[in-house]
């Protein structure tokens, strides 16, 4: 186990809650950068990931990509261009919208639910291999990071 200290080499924290701030920051960058490297084995970003994903939570339905915008865990995303990349990779397809022909609306190809199912297998295994804490800890956390958003 790393501890804060270790890793930032350093114990000057003006309150719990500026550790806790840190830990939170130091914890989500080490977690994205072990996800990051296995997606860049099978040709991903982080952000095409979480594209894919959020069309994958919609699929068969089409998206728009102000709407996918809106579900990005990185609000600041470009999407359009993270979208055109899947496109050039035929991992997603993009079409006219039949209620509103000026809008653009994507979906995911076959390949693109296939090359996702196989990121899911990779990141279920990285997250089962780097967090070892029980169910009702996970659940305890879940609520204390939702209590840290909850003034948002």
């Amino acid at each position: 186990m790393v501890k804060l200290e270790d890793a930032l080499q350093s114990n000057k924290f003006s309150s719990s809650q500026h550790k806790a701030g840190l830990n939170i920051l130091y914890t989500a960058w080490w977690l994205k950068t072990k996800i990051s490297r296995e997606l860049k084995e099978l040709g991903l970003t982080h952000e095409q990931y979480n594209v894919m994903r959020i069309l994958k939570g919609m699929h068969p339905e089409k998206m728009c990509v102000k709407e996918i915008g809106g579900r990005m865990i990185e609000q600041n995303s470009n999407v359009p261009r993270i979208v055109d990349k899947l496109v050039a990779k035929k991992l997603t397809s993009r079409t006219t919208s039949l209620a509103d022909k000026r809008e653009t609306v994507i979906n995911l190809t076959t390949s693109g639910i296939n090359l996702l199912d196989n990121a899911n297998e990779q990141v279920e295994i990285i997250i089962s291999k780097s967090i070892f804490i029980t169910e009702a800890d996970a659940k305890l956390l879940n609520s204390l990071l939702e209590a840290f958003r909850a003034k948002d």
